[in-house]
This record gives structure tokens, C-alpha cells and sequence, in this order.
């Protein structure tokens, strides 16, 4: 039996196979050191041809995999040997700006959403990198320039439209299913296929400002010391960062989502921090603040990452953060948190850290394969300096790091919460191609 056998005849999608001349395409996600090949890639038109596809998988007993944006570092989307359901075809973004609202469809990039919504004015968190989908984004909580400001994409959750590991399509809000729409916020996929976002939307206006000094790594410690600890002092429009990378300096900066004037204080904070490398204010639209990390973040590279939440961050902790440089390849950074994350009580979505200070971040990209290991094995190696302060990590910051990272991402108590849900809505675990929670 094959796919095209068991799909019903209302099938509008298409199905592509070894051989087919898209289906290479079809299995290159965003991290190049992903080189896997489904039996079966299912792009689907509709809801229901995702139902199909979950219960053709389901009766071919094979592992299935669901493709948004494809920007899972780990590839979980890409099945060997499995079924890799496509929300590719289901990339709408629909605007309803006297309501204030978006729906979006569960294939939709970011960059369709903020686009949609900056014609009104209007914009919610959606990420640093336009080309990132929606669905595992906000699947995983959701942070970008506007969480300090509105909230984690989660948070602006409205409803989503779901399809379950029966095929059955349900709505999860907070008067429908509530358990399940409590899951979906930070859970991650393995609930099941969610073919629709319901999201509110704010007037953030169309404006963005931009701000960064390079300063000697060497001598930065005074710098970075003061710059973090206004991060929390700054207006909830600003989220402060700083960035080390191999061979390079430290980067303090800010991004600013409203009238560029406005963060003219800040800004004069940022010169009094020492006698600077180099210098940028840019003043830009918040689409083109969007897109700003694109080229960085470009698909086909191999890439590998680590990450921590953190509280404090003694001297130490800065110190070991600075060392970043005397790597050999890599680039980090901490980000600023706090703000309009933190006003959301632990326990009322699946993302829990809401008491984070920053999340720090290490990374590398490159193209040879003969290179994974060294790279994989310095970014290791720096993460763990800074370990001793972790208080826990972003699930959608999470490798390969099987259950210890996913227990990491949630603590024990919203850890045993999802465990539950997931045995109410998927106790065969078919949804496990994921940052996984097993079935309590």
C-alpha cells in the first residue's frame, strides 16, 4: 500500500516521492547538516489534506514529520523513511485591523504576517528572521524586539486550529479545550498539526530604531557589567543585547520598535560606555528591522547551537562570556527579557521562564563537513562556561538534546502538565518527531 493508494479522492495537494523532481527541494531544510529522505513529502492545500495525511501515515505505521518553516536546527520535520506533511501551500496571513487580529495559516513565514499587519500599523512578536515559520515559533513560545513590549507570540495566542493525531480537526481556545490551548502555548508540536493561528495584534506603528558600539573585548568588562544591568531599567520598547564572536570585539546595542527619537536617551547611554570600535544608529521600518537578520540566518548552511536562561550574571559569568572571543570560530550574545514576558504568571502557558533575565546564545555556521565536529565541539565548549548560571533553556533553542534538554526547557511541574495533555490528545505519541513529551 502507498500513499496515493489510501488518500481520499478530495486530495488537493501533492505528493511527492524519491524521484520526483521537487522532492530534493522538498527535504532541504534550513540546516544544511540535514540531509534525510522521507518516502513520502505530503503538500497539503487544507486542513483537510492534513487530516488525510496524519491518517495515512498513521495506517502505513510510518514516522511523521511536519514542515512550517524548516528552521528546526535538529530537522525534525524530515522523516527517514517516514511522511513529511508540507504546510508549505498554507502560507495566508489575513488581517482584521478594527478588530485587531491575524489569522494565519500554519505554513505562513513570519515575514507574511508582519507584512500583513504593518499595513495597518499593527505587528505582535514574530521572531528576528523573516524567513522563520510561524508554526514552530509560536509553537515554542515566541520571542522577538516586541515580546518586551506586548509579550511572547504565545501570548498573544487568540485560538488555534488543530489537527489531532485521530485526524480529527478541533479549535483549542480559552473556552474550547482549554487544557489543550493552554499546551499549545510553549508546548511545542506534539499536540499535533495546527493548520491555523488566531493572534491579537498591537499598534506598534511602522518605526524602528537600531543602536550599537564595538568596544575592545579585552577592556569590556565595565561596559558590558553597565549595559546589562540598564537592560531591565529600559523602556519596555527597548531590548538591550550585547554579542561577542571569534577574533572580534563586544557589541553592546539596542533595538527600539517605535518613533526613532524617542530612544534618543538610550542611545546617549550606549556613547558613554567607552571609547568605541565602531558606531551605528540606524533608523529603519520595523518590515526592514524584520528582515535585518536574514541574510545571516540564510538557509543551506550547516549550523550547530547552544543556549541557557540565565538570572545573574556575576562578574564571573561575564568574564567567561568575553572569553568568547579567543574561540576560534563562533559568535554568542545575550538578550535582554523581563518586561511584558515576566508580567505572565509561570504557570498560565506552557512557556515557563518567565523569570529569565537574558538568554544567552552560542552558535556557528559553515559549509564543509569535515568541519561539524570542531565546531559543534567549540560551541559545546563555550556553552558550558556559562552553564554554572543556567536556570533552564528556550525549547526552540534546543538541539538534538534529547529528554534532559526538553526537561530542561519546562521544569517538573510544567513538564508533568504537558505529559497529561499529551495523553489526552495523542497517547500513541505519533506527533514524537519534536522536542518530545511522552505520554505521562
Amino acid at each position: 500500500m502507498t500513499t496515493a493508494d489510501t488518500l481520499p479522492a478530495t486530495f488537493e495537494g501533492e505528493v511527492l516521492v524519491p524521484g520526483s523532481s521537487a522532492y530534493d527541494a522538498a527535504r532541504t531544510v534550513w540546516n544544511g547538516a540535514v540531509d534525510r529522505r522521507p518516502a513520502y513529502v505530503v503538500r497539503c492545500a487544507g486542513s483537510d489534506d492534513v487530516r488525510a495525511a496524519v491518517r495515512v501515515a498513521r495506517e502505513l505505521g510510518l514516522p511523521l514529520g511536519v514542515r512550517g518553516g524548516g528552521h528546526s536546527a535538529a530537522g525534525w520535520a524530515v522523516p527517514e523513511g517516514g511522511l513529511m506533511i508540507d504546510l508549505s501551500r498554507m502560507h495566508g496571513a489575513a488581517v482584521d485591523p478594527a478588530a485587531r487580529t491575524a489569522q494565519v495559516q500554519g505554513g505562513a513565514l513570519l515575514g507574511s504576517l508582519d507584512a500583513a499587519a504593518q499595513a495597518h500599523g499593527l505587528a505582535t512578536t514574530a521572531g528576528i528572521v523573516s524567513h522563520t515559520g510561524i508554526g514552530g515559533l509560536a509553537l515554542g513560545g515566541g520571542v522577538g524586539w516586541l515580546a518586551r513590549q506586548v509579550g511572547l507570540t504565545c501570548d498573544n495566542a487568540l485560538g488555534y486550529e488543530v489537527v489531532t493525531a485521530e485526524g480529527e480537526l478541533v479549535r483549542a481556545t480559552a473556552d474550547e479545550h482549554p487544557e489543550l490551548f493552554w499546551a499549545l502555548r510553549g508546548g511545542g508540536g506534539n499536540f499535533g498539526v495546527v493548520t491555523r493561528f488566531d493572534l491579537r495584534l498591537h499598534d506598534t506603528g511602522t518605526q524602528a530604531l537600531t543602536a550599537e558600539v564595538d568596544l575592545d573585548a579585552g577592556r569590556g568588562l565595565d561596559a558590558l557589567r553597565t549595559w546589562l544591568t540598564r537592560a531591565h531599567e529600559a523602556p519596555r520598547r527597548a531590548t538591550l543585547y550585547a554579542e561577542v564572536r571569534a577574533g572580534g570585539p563586544l557589541t553592546l546595542g539596542l533595538v527600539w520598535v517605535g518613533a526613532p527619537d524617542d530612544a534618543a536617551p538610550l542611545v546617549a547611554g550606549l556613547d558613554g560606555l567607552g571609547t568605541p570600535l565602531a558606531r551605528r544608529v540606524t533608523a529603519l521600518p520595523y518590515l526592514d528591522l524584520q528582515r535585518r537578520s536574514d541574510v545571516g540566518a540564510a538557509h543551506g548552511y550547516r549550523r550547530y547551537a547552544k543556549s541557557h536562561y540565565v538570572r545573574e550574571l556575576p562578574d564571573a559569568a561575564l568574564e567567561a562570556f568575553l572569553a568568547h572571543t579567543e574561540a576560534d570560530v563562533g559568535a554568542a550574545s545575550l538578550v535582554a527579557y523581563g518586561g511584558a514576558i515576566a508580567d505572565v504568571e509561570p504557570g498560565a502557558t506552557a512557556f515557563a521562564h518567565r523569570d529569565a533575565r537574558f538568554e544567552y546564545g552560542v552558535g556557528a555556521r559553515w559549509e564543509d563537513p569535515a568541519d561539524d565536529e570542531r565546531h559543534a565541539a567549540t560551541c559545546r565548549r563555550l556553552a558550558a562556561t556559562i552553564e554554572p548560571w543556567s536556570v533552564g533553556v528556550y525549547v526552540n533553542a534546543l538541539g538534538a538534546e534529547g529528554a534532559a534538554g526538553v526537561h530542561r526547557a519546562y521544569g517538573a511541574a510544567t513538564y508533568g502538565r504537558l505529559a497529561q495533555v499529551k495523553s489526552a490528545w495523542d497517547p500513541e505519541n505519533v506527533f514524537r518527531l519534536n522536542q518530545n513529551i511522552p505520554p505521562a
